[in-house]
This record gives structure tokens, C-alpha cells and sequence, in this order.
């Protein structure tokens, strides 16, 4: 299974990166992930549901440390290509 996650920590700095941002990034980027894309408002990435369960992980964990105090967080399912195929789609 393929799952996508997309969060965004708070509180926000529009004036500079603040910590909790910066490490939770830096947490999905060094993870075995595809797809990363880092916005100004917020960071999503896929890849393999192992993969992804273990980010979300570091990423709560560093933010909250680091001094986030909310971290909105959204996990979704992605259709395998095979998946696609089985049910009539070729995604």
C-alpha cells in the first residue's frame, strides 16, 4: 500500500523558518520517501506505507521538540497502479 502524507506545524513565523518547520522537513526529506514537496504553508510526500508510518513518526516526534504546538496532519491511501488496473483504471 502507498500512503500520502501532508501536515503543517504551527505556530507560524512569517519572517523567518521557525525550528519546527525546519526539522520536520528535514525529517521527510531524509526519509526513503518520493514525491516531497515543501511548501511555505506545508509539506507532503509519498511512498510506501512503511515508509510513510515511520516519517509521520519523526515528524510529530522532532515537532513537538523542536517547539510546534499543533501539527495538523493529513494520511491518505494511494491506488497502486495494480489496484488501478483490478478495478477498471489505468491511474
Amino acid at each position: 500500500m502507498r500512503l500520502r502524507i501532508e501536515f503543517t506545524t504551527e505556530p507560524f513565523d512569517l519572517d523567518e523558518l521557525p525550528q519546527h518547520a525546519l526539522v520536520t522537513r528535514e525529517a521527510v526529506a531524509g526519509a526513503p520517501l518520493d514525491a516531497v514537496d515543501v511548501g511555505p504553508f506545508g509539506t507532503s510526500a509519498e511512498g510506501p506505507s512503511d515508509a510513510v508510518l515511520a516519517a509521520v513518526d519523526t515528524v510529530l516526534r522532532r515537532a513537538l521538540a523542536a517547539g510546534a504546538t499543533r501539527v495538523s496532519l493529513q494520511l491518505s491511501t494511494l491506488a497502486t497502479r495494480e489496484e488501478g488496473e483490478r478495478h477498471g483504471r489505468a491511474d
